[in-house]
């Protein structure tokens, strides 16, 4: 792929269409499976519910998450047999609501973060682990890989998911709000020293911030506005495209891209409801997930400036470090770091399986992201 523009490879185009029965970029395999009882068509009709927090104008400007590509896809592959209703914007729920919906097949799909699949695969979590897995190409060949694959995708499908393909966003990036108390933007760790920083529940995450000084507080995504115009916390740690999505760009003050933890989403499909399409539905429905999989890797560059421009119309700043910054960060709170060891070996079972989820973040993908820069 072109790292600077939409337009696919014939390579890349070619692998997307027709490799359905190699290990990919969903885990999905072309044919119904091991234990799974797709048959032959039978000429029925299926419906499909695909759920998200999203509104549309969100994703159609600053979050990739190729609801539209995936619906139109698998309709025109499933000759129409498959009808998908998308119920954006919070309509059903938003996050672990979404994930339990989906794997009790109330809903037929739904995106959702993939912290929702760490309590039966907890490996899932060392994507949290900062300049792990950082970086969109170290993300794409972590999730890509065969270690993966055998780890993360079989314990979600034995736990009633399927994946049906991910969106990544780009790599997470320090926003500071109106009651930021140090210098903005905070360039180097000890900017960041004594702020009360809103996090996701991650014990990871949690350490990573005690490394670098601040004062870590899990707080909920939908109070996050309110704690930082309240002065509740002072900086938030997101994806810079998740913060015009919500509506952040009145209220935070920079964006500092210190590129440490990838900010990525699931979107999955409840396993019954895909076990019980025909052989050749369950074909169309994988090989639409690979083509909105390289659709989101294709449009990051295009939603991220969008977003960006978005941000800097509110004055916002950004600010892209220069390597001499960016290795105090990687230094302070990077993965290399012995605080973590317990962690690697508690989610990946053993340091000699971590290692192995290692070396996938270096071995190149069939699959090229472009990196997330100005």
């Amino acid at each position: 792929m072109n790292r600077d523009n939409g337009m696919w490879t014939r390579r890349n185009l070619l692998k997307t269409l027709s490799t359905a029965g190699a290990i990919g970029i969903a885990g999905c395999s072309g044919t119904s499976g091991s234990g799974e009882s797709g048959g032959s068509s039978s000429g029925e009709n299926f419906s499909m519910t695909l759920a998200g927090p999203y509104t549309q104008d969100a994703m159609d400007n600053y979050a990739p998450m190729m609801f539209q590509t995936y619906k139109s896809e698998i309709e025109s592959r499933s000759d129409g047999r498959i009808s998908v209703d998308l119920a954006s914007g919070g309509e059903l729920g938003a996050g672990t609501e979404l994930a339990q919906k989906t794997q009790q097949g109330t809903v037929e799909a739904a995106q959702f973060s993939l912290s929702n699949f760490s309590p039966f695969a907890p490996a899932v979590d060392l994507i949290n682990l900062p300049y792990f897995a950082g970086t969109n190409q170290k993300f794409v060949n972590l999730i890509t890989s065969d270690v993966w694959q055998n780890n993360i995708h079989q314990k979600v499908r034995d736990n009633g998911y399927r994946i049906g393909y991910y969106a990544l966003v780009d790599p997470r990036s320090i926003a500071p709000g109106p009651e930021f108390p140090n210098e903005i933007p905070p360039r180097t760790p000890s900017g960041m020293e004594g702020v009360t920083h809103r996090i996701p529940g991650s014990d990871i995450i949690q350490l990573a911030w005690d490394l670098v000084g601040a004062n870590p507080s899990p707080v909920n995504w939908g109070e996050t506005p309110q704690a930082l115009q309240e002065g509740v916390a002072g900086s938030t740690h997101n994806a810079l495209e998740f913060h015009p999505a919500f509506g952040f760009t009145d209220i935070i003050e920079a964006e500092v891209l210190i590129k440490a933890v990838e900010d990525a989403q699931a979107i999955a499909l409840n396993k019954e409801w895909y076990d019980s399409l025909p052989s050749d539905l369950q074909t169309a429905v994988d090989k639409a997930g690979q083509v909105a999989f390289q659709a989101n890797l294709d449009s990051l560059s295009e939603y991220r400036q969008r977003s960006i421009e978005e941000l800097r119309g509110s004055d916002v700043e950004i600010v892209e470090l220069p390597d001499s910054e960016l290795s105090q960060w990687k230094e302070v709170m990077g993965y290399q770091r012995s605080e973590y060891d317990d962690f690697k070996q508690e989610l990946a079972g053993d340091m000699e399986t971590f290692q192995k989820f290692e070396e996938a973040t270096t071995q190149q993908s069939d699959y090229d992201v472009s990196p997330q820069s100005l």
